[in-house]
């Protein structure tokens, strides 16, 4: 078949790569001149299971009303006449109920665990690089009422089959020496040592590279105007790139556009749950003298993840829902930095970080859209929120597998 891939992020270099080794001609659409120049661009860095624990859960909306004009919030709305952003929220609402917590929280867990060994499979195969790193994932605390809530949770994830470890103080200084110079003490933490890190924007355009090489052919600087359709199916994908406005046919297209993907598919009839979750990162430059973490760290009280990326930190975090604005927001950008100092005193060079923003695609469940639409030709790898690098493997796997007519090995529920 002849598939097209919208979008050049990780979730759609990912599903060019597996629709390729199943045996499709592909080619990939992308508006910006390379891959992964947006949302993939500076994340996280984790591989993280053991976090995907969905933002709908019982606890959310009174973290949210608690935390209303607070402009360095690690969760802040920012409400607006946007009927869009109101229906999010509301089915946001609806998403927090326990059954449907658990749910969800369900169905994530699999993907991801699915998705890792998916990753793992890809990297032996191919031998590909990106600084990562496989001495898995500490969340530590600072609170010991934050604390002692992770404890059920960890239980909790340890029926769902993840290793989950609850850690003393002790123990977590073990796992990583850099917090014993936390100016915040440590009160003890839970750790998952088969979680990963790794740079997103590097596997990205190095898998990109290999798909180049297996026969992907790529179309960057080319915009998407809209689609083709005849017989109650998508035809053609209408683009205007360096030769101009074209129509391109394929027998199947996916859209992995990340929030914008509900934008190109609503004059088409179709409604995504997906709202713009704004997300910042701050990449520090770590030298000999710094005392930095190596081991992948998770901040719950402050919702900031850490991972060491070769000679730099990278440290982001936050929710912002605030439509499509991508503005950096300096009050933002200090309180990564503070809480770093805090945590890590002598951990980098603090004043020359390179801050990021990015938009998340956000549904209110948090489970992704993986699947065909009401259009036969049409189909949607999109909606991971801040799950993309962790779910991408798993996810791209699926696709091409339900492209190519099989059913995927994943047990997953998907949207």
């Amino acid at each position: 078949m002849k598939v097209i891939v919208l979008g050049a992020g990780v979730i759609g270099i990912t599903s060019a790569w597996f629709l390729s080794q199943a045996g499709h001609e592909v080619t990939v659409i992308e508006r910006a001149p390379e891959a992964a120049r947006e949302t993939s661009y500076a994340n996280g860095g984790q591989i993280s299971v053991c976090h995907a624990e969905p933002w709908a859960n019982p606890k959310a909306p009174w973290k949210a009303l608690q935390w209303l004009g607070e402009e360095d919030a690690p969760l802040l709305f920012r409400f607006k006449l946007d009927w869009n952003q109101w229906r999010w929220g509301l089915r946001f609402l609806q998403q927090c109920t326990r059954e449907k917590a658990r749910y969800n929280l369900q169905n994530l867990v699999r993907l991801g665990l699915y998705s890792r060994d998916t990753l793992q499979a890809l990297r032996a195969a191919t031998g590909i690089e990106y600084h990562q790193r496989t001495e898995g994932i500490l969340h530590y605390y600072t609170e010991q009422a934050e604390f002692e809530s992770a404890i059920p949770a960890a239980k909790l994830m340890g029926e769902l089959g993840l290793d989950r470890q609850v850690k003393s103080t002790a123990e977590c200084l073990l796992i990583e020496p850099a917090l014993r110079d936390s100016m915040r003490p440590i009160v003890g933490g839970t750790y998952t040592p088969s979680d990963e890190s790794g740079d997103a924007r590097l596997f990205t355009n190095e898998l990109a590279l290999l798909c180049e090489q297996a026969g992907v052919k790529f179309r960057y600087d080319c915009e998407i105007a809209g689609f083709d359709c005849a017989g109650g199916d998508v035809q053609a994908v209408r683009v205007v790139g360096d030769h101009g406005a074209e129509s391109l046919s394929a027998d199947a297209f996916v859209v992995s556009l990340g929030s914008y993907s509900p934008l190109h598919l609503r004059p088409l009839g179709i409604n995504l749950d997906i709202y713009p979750a704004k997300g910042y990162s701050a990449t520090i430059p770590v030298r000999a003298e710094h005392c930095a973490p190596t081991v992948s760290l998770t901040d719950d009280g402050h919702k900031l993840v850490f991972s060491r990326l070769g000679d730099h930190l990278r440290v982001a975090g936050t929710a912002e829902f605030d439509g499509y604005n991508l503005d950096l927001n300096a009050v933002r950008c200090k309180a990564i930095i503070d809480r770093v100092r805090d945590i890590f005193p002598n951990g980098g060079d603090y004043a020359s970080a390179e801050f990021w923003t990015g938009l998340r695609p956000a549904t209110p469940g948090n489970l992704p859209y993986i699947g065909r639409t009401r259009y036969p030709s049409l189909w949607l790898n999109t909606g991971h929120g801040t799950l993309g690098w962790t779910e991408c493997c798993g996810s791209a796997l699926a696709i091409a597998d339900l492209i190519s007519g099989k059913t995927p090995e994943v047990d997953f529920c998907f949207q």
